[in-house]
């Protein structure tokens, strides 16, 4: 008889249009994949974070943007999503725990809420640069990505 063991490391990956229901379904798409490999524990984190910056990456750029699901083997798993701006903003630009004395947004803000969000639910984070690419094809962007850990 044959036993099939389950990898305890895996990628998902996927490319989102310039469309404004590209965070439903990156949401749809991190639904499916955690459930399916037991990680249902960190579902709802990493759901929130994951349409935090596909959102950011619709409102904030003007070309397509991807998202990419590892899970690393230890229980941990990474979300990164690339999107078409050279920009690396904050909080990606600094290492967890710094400017912890971050103040919430206003009530009646419309955004500015993900830092806090990011800072509340995530192990890790960080950002790269790609820079702005060759002229006439296209930027080159940024990666943006988080860690969350589970029971694994």
């Amino acid at each position: 008889m044959v036993t099939v063991a389950l990898p305890d490391t895996w990628t998902y990956a996927l490319r989102l249009p310039h469309d404004p229901r590209a965070a439903r379904v990156a949401r749809m798409t991190v639904r499916a994949a955690l459930t399916g490999h037991g990680m249902a524990e960190t579902l709802d984190d990493v759901e929130l974070l994951t349409s935090e910056l596909v959102t950011n990456a619709y409102r904030h750029t003007k070309g397509p943007a991807s998202l990419r699901l590892t899970a690393l083997g230890d229980g941990r798993l990474r979300v990164g999503v690339w999107d078409s701006s050279p920009h690396v903003p904050a909080p990606f630009d600094e290492p967890p725990g710094a400017g912890a004395g971050v103040r919430p947004a206003p009530p009646d803000a419309e955004g500015g809420r993900g830092l806090l969000l990011l800072r509340q639910c995530a192990n890790s984070w960080g950002g790269w640069s790609l820079g702005d690419g060759l002229p006439g094809r296209g930027g080159a962007g940024k990666l943006l990505w988080f860690e969350v850990r589970g029971q694994g």
